[in-house]
């Protein structure tokens, strides 16, 4: 849940395949060789190291492991050879690898955050931290937390490494024409059904009585550590932010952090030492305990509170929503005006509730993309057709109440420059995106030490990974 301004989700099905993919990963710590080790050809025996890119092995077993990744999302792998496998898992370790001769940082405690986010969801998917251990077959908690540290560093470094390379990348409007002229007009892609969608959202209101109640327990807190009691201790016992649970309310942060600006604004006026007074923000209640102070850097722990939404409140939501549908049931006042006048969801009241899609920054959502949970609720309305109420919640979970309507259905059909302007704009940047990859890694596989060995020489690679 936490208190950045976006909230981040975690799948387990990728987390395993990601763990399973790279859980074998050695580093070696030296820097980058214009040779390999002397000691190379006895440790491949060892290790079944079946290539090396700068300081990164790969090992035969990682191609088993990424290709059950593929097929543990439900994939099929019948038309994939180990030497694709190969050539893939060389180009993520080239990134990784780059990044590090390129100075780009990556703080362990981004990545240390994001473990511990992926952990705790882990733990709410298989209840023990025993479970977790079984599944990954490690022995102990701290191998298993320091290996997918390792891991999710690797990741954010080719992550970085991958957006440098394109982030200058942009495509004109000129470039965006003359990329669809040259597409055949029976070669045009298809684009599928789309959806343009509104909605309208009734939140349950905390009462005074519950917020109080969470302020005093707050304040109870503060006083209770003042007294000598641990605040990591009671973090770990009371904050419902799962983000920061396991590790007793504690992160590191700056001024550039993407914190909530009333978080932030506390945070930096205590001092050393000093356990804040509890205050809001979109999330709940907190408490600061700011432990030290590092440059621009504050250490600091807190615990977040969220106040309880009594039955009587989600009763009287319940019945606001209901009375707003039968009055656009009735036509006594239209969607839009309602979603305007009514709707407790900011983000969208002014539009009449129009939705924005966050992957496009656009209104078409396209049904084969959508969120599954959302895909249920709208798949079977008609253009101007208004949901049921339904019961939701929030990405930090706080139950709500909305009705959906279509604004506009968009049938499946070949692309149109007039009409799919958009898309067709994405998919020239991403052409040119890859031929700039393309250009990139040409470069760096020249420059990188790159080892292939054993039956793998003979693989038929689209990079020339064996400098031919």
């Amino acid at each position: 849940m936490k208190f950045f301004n976006k909230r981040i989700g975690f799948s387990l099905l990728m987390l395993i395949g990601m763990v399973w993919g790279s859980m074998a990963q050695e580093i070696i710590k030296d820097s980058v060789r214009t040779k390999p080790p002397v000691s190379l050809a006895k440790k491949q025996k060892i290790d079944g190291i079946v290539a090396i890119v700068g300081d990164y092995n790969i090992l035969d077993s990682d191609i088993d492991k990424a290709l059950i990744e593929i097929s543990s999302q439900g994939g099929s792998i019948k038309d994939i050879t180990r030497c694709q496998m190969l050539g893939k898992l060389l180009e993520d370790k080239l990134y990784a690898h780059q990044a590090i001769q390129d100075s780009i940082v990556v703080k362990d405690e981004e990545v240390k955050e994001k473990m511990n986010q992926q952990i705790d969801y882990m733990l709410e998917q298989t209840h023990s931290m025993e479970n977790v251990l079984k599944f990954f077959k490690k022995n102990s908690e701290d191998e298993f937390r320091t290996e997918l540290f390792d891991i999710l560093k690797m990741q954010k470094l080719a992550t970085e490494m991958q957006h440098k390379i394109i982030e200058d990348v942009s495509v004109t409007p000129e470039e965006t024409r003359n990329f669809f002229r040259k597409i055949p007009e029976n070669e045009r892609p298809i684009f599928g059904a789309e959806l343009e969608i509104a909605q309208i959202v009734v939140k349950p209101q905390v009462t005074d009585v519950e917020k109080q109640a969470v302020i005093d327990k707050l304040k109870q807190i503060k006083k209770e550590v003042q007294e000598g009691a641990s605040f990591t201790t009671k973090a770990v016992l009371y904050t419902q932010d799962p983000g920061s649970r396991s590790t007793g309310g504690f992160y590191k942060m700056n001024k550039k952090t993407p914190f909530v600006k009333e978080f932030k604004d506390v945070a930096f006026s205590l001092q050393e030492g000093e356990i804040s007074e509890p205050f809001e923000t979109e999330f709940g209640y907190h408490i600061i305990y700011l432990e030290k102070v590092k440059g621009q850097d504050l250490e600091l722990r807190h615990i977040l509170m969220v106040p309880k939404v009594s039955d009587e409140a989600l009763k009287a939501a319940k019945e606001r929503i209901d009375a707003i549908k039968k009055r656009i049931d009735d036509k006594s006042i239209s969607f839009a005006e309602a979603a305007r006048t009514m709707s407790d969801e900011k983000e969208t009241r002014a539009n009449g509730g129009t939705l924005i899609n966050p992957k496009t920054q656009d209104t078409h959502f396209e049904l084969t993309k959508m969120d599954p949970e959302f895909y249920a609720q709208v798949s079977d309305l008609k253009s101007g057709e208004v949901s049921s109420v339904i019961a939701d919640e929030d990405a930090k979970g706080n139950k709500k109440f909305k009705l959906i309507m279509i604004t506009n259905k968009i049938e499946e059909h070949p692309a149109d420059y007039g009409k799919d302007y958009t898309k067709i704009r994405e998919l020239a940047l991403k052409e040119k995106q890859l031929k700039a990859i393309e250009k990139w890694s040409d470069q760096k596989i020249k420059e990188t030490y790159i080892k292939i060995n054993g039956e793998y020489r003979n693989c038929d690679f689209t990079n020339n990974w064996l400098k031919k």
